[in-house]
């Protein structure tokens, strides 16, 4: 490849899906190309064609798609190469890090087998050099222990080390091209930061260039060079990074850039003042909390919460987060009884829900709600969205009949939803519509306490922040107290009074929004604080330089 000639070149692309009896464009005459060593972020929402338009490269779009236009790859056309110079290009030439290793990754066979098979596929390797190249690229990407792990099965890691996997597997035939699908969507701040830290070590190691589609402008910010914003299967601008952030031309950019929560990490003045607490009697009360996994077969007991005190008071949204692991959504399912406490007490409007029968258990529920992390698989898709809405009402026998019907309708509206959605499905609503719903179930029975577990971790920016307003609107209607379980630290801002930080099962530092971001005590508060991106190239770059001095 001659210098000054791009990795990438495409010009003209178009991508359309064929469905029922019609074609439907995806991606419309797309232009852009990507240097060696450069990184290019391709943002914008769900539907935009970010994916479809990067899976088209590689020819790994469903048989009812069609492309169209010109992908130069390295000088050489691709667009029409045949199957079989495809698979050899996929892998050796152009790599792809998909969005969820779980899924992208084969479960039975162990994450070491994986990455032999890709070079002896590729490369050619007799079976002992492949298994020493494996641990090598392991290595690389900074997975403890690689001499075990390359024996583990992929349920047998973390998220952040799955990811580390798929990044190994990526780079195992040292390709030119790089593609990263969401590489950091539902990871922890910490790993996000060493994940991203990694992909920038390689692209100098290796000089590859990399695609990077997200939507996360923190980490666009963070890695990228160049970025590409797209909207309904267009280009609407592009541009070099610090460019398109401080001076955004197209109304739909700066539309995208002012929905990202930016967290104000600055410290606090000395004497500033702090908020004071809500009164009355706590919703949800934990007193030196012990939940063990109990011992099953040679897997011994697990402790995954040891001796953790909070509460919530009425009206007041607690903010709770850690890494995973740290024992999060652990608190979260023993508040909904759905967890025995081995120790401590734990109450909901003053009742022990320890040692508490089934019965009586059944009867607590009515006063918890619950929003998923992931409203599609926690909607039964059988039902129509009215049922499920209207279920907890009926089993509570509140309501039924013409009745039921003006409350599922209230809900909606108060949701924000259009009433005709109660006929439709799960699967006919976006994923923010369907986190709409499960919001409007969780308040049917008028809880006092409501818990959220990671409720925005996969949303766009733009439908993560009508959520927030929309949830902030309600609480302060309704004044329910809520336990927000998340990962994401400008969220928590926008949205907690107080914030509770948890790791390894122990909580480590409590207190309010401003003591905790702005005035952090505990080293591994410190620590999650200085890994989160920024949304502003200029001031990530000054952040993580001064995290690499501190290292």
């Amino acid at each position: 490849m001659e210098a000054g000639t791009p990795v990438l070149k495409i010009d003209g692309l178009g991508v359309d899906f064929w469905v029922d009896g019609t074609w439907y464009p995806a991606a419309i005459d797309l232009k852009y190309d990507v240097m060696p060593g450069e990184v290019l972020a391709i943002v914008g929402e769900s539907g935009s064609g970010k994916s479809s338009s990067s899976m088209a490269l590689l020819g790994l779009l469903p048989p009812n798609g069609r492309v169209h236009g010109t992908i130069e790859f390295a000088g050489r056309d691709i667009s029409s190469i045949s199957a079989s110079a495809l698979r050899k290009l996929r892998g050796e030439d152009i790599a792809v890090i998909f969005q969820e290793p779980m899924t992208a990754l084969n479960p039975v066979y162990t994450v070491g087998f994986q990455i032999i098979e890709m070079l002896r596929v590729h490369k050619a390797m007799p079976p002992m050099d492949a298994r020493e190249r494996a641990i090598e690229l392991l290595r690389l990407v900074e997975m403890p222990s690689p001499e075990t792990t390359v024996d583990k099965y992929p349920h047998q890691l973390s998220g952040g080390q799955r990811q580390r996997g798929m990044i190994a597997m990526a780079l195992a035939c040292d390709p030119k091209l790089l593609i990263a699908d969401e590489p950091t969507t539902a990871l922890d701040v910490t790993v996000q930061a060493e994940i991203l830290d990694l992909l920038r070590a390689l692209r100098t190691k290796v000089d590859a260039a990399i695609v990077l589609i997200t939507h996360d402008m923190g980490v666009v910010a963070d890695i990228a060079d160049k970025i590409v914003v797209m909207k309904d299967g267009r280009i609407v601008e592009s541009g070099e990074i610090v460019e398109v952030f401080e001076d955004a031309k197209h109304p739909y950019t700066r539309q995208l850039l002012a929905a990202v929560p930016r967290p104000n990490l600055d410290p606090l003045p000395a004497g500033a003042p702090i908020a004071e607490r809500k009164s009355g009697e706590p919703v949800l009360k934990f007193e030196d909390v012990v939940i063990e996994y109990p011992k099953r077969g040679r897997v011994p007991a697990f402790r995954a919460v040891d001796g953790v005190t909070f509460d919530i008071l009425p009206g007041e949204v607690v903010g709770l987060v850690g890494e995973s692991g740290s024992g999060k959504s652990t608190i979260g399912r023993a508040a909904v009884g759905l967890l025995p406490v081995h120790s401590g007490l734990l109450s909901i409007n003053g009742a022990d829900m320890r040692g508490m029968n089934a019965k009586r258990l059944r009867e607590m529920r009515r006063h918890t709600g619950i929003v998923f992390q992931d409203p599609g698989s926690s909607l039964n898709p059988r039902i129509p969205i009215g049922e499920s809405i209207g279920e907890p009402i009926l089993l509570a026998k509140e309501a039924k009949g013409r009745d039921l019907d003006r409350r599922v309708e209230t809900l909606l509206d108060e949701v924000e939803l259009p009433r005709s959605f109660r006929n439709r499905y799960p699967h006919e609503l976006s994923g923010g519509q369907r986190q709409r719903v499960g919001i409007a179930r969780a308040l049917a029975l008028r809880p006092p306490l409501l818990i959220a577990d990671e409720p925005t971790s996969a949303l766009d920016v733009s439908v993560q922040a009508r959520f927030l307003e929309l949830l902030q609107a309600l609480q302060q209607e309704l004044q329910f107290a809520c336990l927000f379980i998340t990962h994401d630290l400008g969220v928590v801002d926008v949205l907690a009074h107080r914030i509770v930080v948890m790791n390894h099962g122990k909580l480590v530092e409590q207190g309010t929004t401003d003591e905790v971001l702005r005035n952090p005590k505990d080293p591994y508060t410190q620590r999650l604080i200085s890994a989160v991106p920024l949304p502003d190239p200029r001031l990530q770059r000054e952040r993580r330089e001064r995290r690499a001095a501190h290292v």
